[in-house]
């Protein structure tokens, strides 16, 4: 059996050249939400020279809009989204030494490039499973762009969050790969 890897979400950066595509990892510590209207503030943000709602160097993005916690819990449901929907903003942000990225699907080339560029990694959570993923949800706080709603940015702790690393800071690039693998 593969081994299972746990990482804090703060050391990301540091594991990045030691984790390669297709490794499982529990991921925990703090990580931001964030989605299409929250990416397009944030680079508003960016471009007028203010500061981004959270320090993006070795920072760790979640592409999720989690739902309203019910009594009693942090969040509702909080699935990924699809990550090619941020691919316009990825490499800035990687750039500016974001550590990681958290969705589901594949990735434009000039997002694995920049992930390349900058040591960095892209992690997969499994779509469909937004209940079992909140149960690795510590807490929650909004942080930014709270007119937004679901889409707002969020602050989240979590606790050994499973992921699969589908974009490695070497090139590798699990969609393709994988599809090369079975197409035989």
């Amino acid at each position: 059996m593969p081994e299972i890897l746990k990482l804090n979400a703060q050391s990301l950066k540091e594991h990045a050249m030691q984790l390669h595509i297709g490794d499982k990892i529990l991921l925990s510590g703090i990580v931001y939400t964030a989605r299409d209207a929250a990416h397009k503030r944030i680079a508003a943000l960016l471009d007028a020279g203010s500061p981004a709602p959270f320090p993006i160097e070795n920072a760790v993005i979640y592409y999720a809009g989690p739902t309203p916690a019910p009594p009693g819990k942090p969040v509702g449901a909080c699935g990924p989204t699809t990550s090619g929907r941020m691919d316009s903003y990825a490499p800035r942000l990687l750039d500016l030494g974001l550590a990681g990225m958290i969705g589901k699907g594949e990735r434009a080339q000039p997002v694995r490039d920049a992930i390349v560029r900058n040591h960095a990694v892209y992690l997969c959570a499994v779509g469909g499973a937004g209940a079992l993923a909140a149960r690795c949800i510590r807490d929650l706080q909004v942080i930014a762009f709270e007119d937004l709603g679901c889409e707002s940015v969020k602050k989240l702790v979590i606790q050994d969050f499973p992921l699969v690393v589908c974009n490695d800071a070497h090139g590798g690039d699990l969609f393709s790969q994988g599809r090369a693998v079975y197409a035989g």
